[in-house]
């Protein structure tokens, strides 16, 4: 137990800051092993390997964001179990969510593997990085199973407060993957395929962490009654993953078509793209972190019954989050150019080409950083009060103006237009996240009151 943390008391900046850290540093340890790969990609395979790479990143990213979705609507009503202290009630949630789980997963790697060269044909992938476009893409395919169950695992932990685990999972992943890649693409010269069973195996090794240091928790000793499958309580679970899952997958959607457009634009212009989206995972990294640290934070409180103290400390991470989103917009702005040549690797003119266009891509994402921040930090606070759905309409607005933006800015301001489709993405999501913000907190409110006067 003393590596789980209850958040329903001390002071709500301090705990956010504190539970989000460990879970920052388990998201840079895993960019870090993203980068190593588009790295390692780049300098031996060249423009052409970081573009075959980049070609599939949306793809990969909608089936990642679907299991995630999954996984964090399900650790809703863990952590809000955990925050009552319902601890039987907690581990039949957990028994439930991996069957779920487990279904979805073999639904998904089946999907992809049949929709695989339609996906390419949809975004007009170059016939020149096709072949191993394809290659990688099915192999990360095959691992969907072991990203499952990371993401579940690690779910439970930072349902009951513990940060420190993924973490160390990461940690471990991190310098497995680079060691793979150094030997499966420059020494076995397996190439692309290399670099994806690299990930697969290193995001093996973490599930495995994870799962072994559940098993030591004592809460979650588990009995035969916990065991049960219920499916009325699938309900339940898919009301709270379904409309994450759903919302991921349509950002993914925008996504897509994004890449779509970027892939029109050649091999320079696509592999310049895609360092720079290697990159976006840095800048994310502690709106993610902060992310997961307000649902669990939220879903304890509301299990307790604290609506007041989740006020507190919204007001509170919000203002940590912005101050964060601005260091690293000032770090990224002033050494992204030397970070960016990690990625880039050909002769002179090509370099400087591809160097130009992730740049200003960089930049451009990076001075409007602090709109990125406010979504995670307002959209991960109504999920963990458990409303999944206006989020799901954020992420719909999300997609809206991702489209759009892509679409459109391009015939008015030429290549550059593609840079603004994700500001344009996150402003819209604010947009409804904002008014979603304090329709969802009087709704909660007045539920507590009425309990109250009862």
């Amino acid at each position: 137990m003393t590596s789980l943390r209850n958040m329903t008391s001390g002071p709500p900046g301090r705990l956010i800051l504190s539970f989000a850290l460990p879970l920052m540093l388990g998201n840079l340890f895993q960019q870090f092993y993203t980068i190593a790969d588009a790295a390692i990609v780049g300098q031996v395979l060249g423009v052409s390997g970081i573009a075959a790479v980049g070609a599939a990143e949306w793809i990969i990213w909608m089936m990642q964001g679907i299991i995630q979705g999954f996984t964090q609507g399900f650790g809703i009503r863990m952590s809000q179990d955990f925050g009552a202290g319902q601890y039987r009630s907690l581990r039949h949630v957990i028994v439930n969510s991996a069957f779920l789980s487990a279904v979805s997963a073999l639904v998904l790697l089946a999907g992809g593997q049949i929709f695989a060269a339609w996906m390419l044909e949809i975004l007009h992938t170059p016939e020149t990085v096709w072949a191993d476009t394809m290659l990688y893409m099915r192999a990360m395919f095959w691992g969907i199973p072991v990203v499952m169950a990371y993401n579940l695992f690690a779910s439970v932990l930072r349902s009951l407060g513990d940060g420190k685990t993924p973490l160390y999972a990461m940690i471990c992943a991190s310098f497995i993957n680079i060691g793979l890649d150094l030997f499966f693409v420059p020494v076995l010269g397996l190439g692309v395929f290399g670099a994806a069973a690299a990930t697969v195996l290193a995001q093996l090794c973490s599930s495995l962490f994870c799962l072994i240091k559940m098993i030591q928790i004592d809460i979650l000793k588990f009995q035969r009654a916990d065991l049960e499958i219920d499916t009325k309580l699938h309900i339940r679970l898919m009301k709270l993953g379904t409309p994450m899952a759903f919302q991921n997958f349509v950002i993914s959607v925008g996504g897509m078509i994004v890449q779509s457009v970027v892939n029109g634009f050649g091999v320079a212009f696509i592999a310049g793209f895609t360092a720079t989206n290697k990159l976006y995972g840095m800048l994310e990294v502690a709106a993610t972190s902060y992310g997961f640290s307000m649902t669990t934070y939220t879903g304890q409180n509301l299990g307790a019954g604290k609506i007041s103290r989740i006020r507190k400390g919204y007001r509170e991470a919000l203002v940590i989050a912005v101050i964060t989103s601005v260091v690293i917009a000032a770090v990224m702005i002033f050494a992204g150019k030397w970070i960016l040549l990690c990625f880039i690797n050909g002769d002179a003119k090509t370099t400087a080409d591809t160097l130009a266009i992730a740049y200003r891509y960089l930049f451009i994402m990076s001075i409007c950083l602090p709109v990125l921040y406010y979504l995670h930090v307002t959209r991960s606070c109504i999920q963990g009060l458990g409303n999944t759905v206006l989020p799901m309409v954020s992420g719909c607005a999300e997609f809206g103006m991702r489209t759009a933006a892509a679409l459109l800015l391009p015939m008015a301001l030429g290549q550059d237009g593609i840079f603004y489709a994700e500001i344009a993405a996150w402003a819209g999501a604010d947009f409804v996240l904002f008014f979603s913000f304090f329709s969802s907190i009087r709704k909660i409110s007045a539920i507590e009151k009425e309990k109250e006067d009862v």
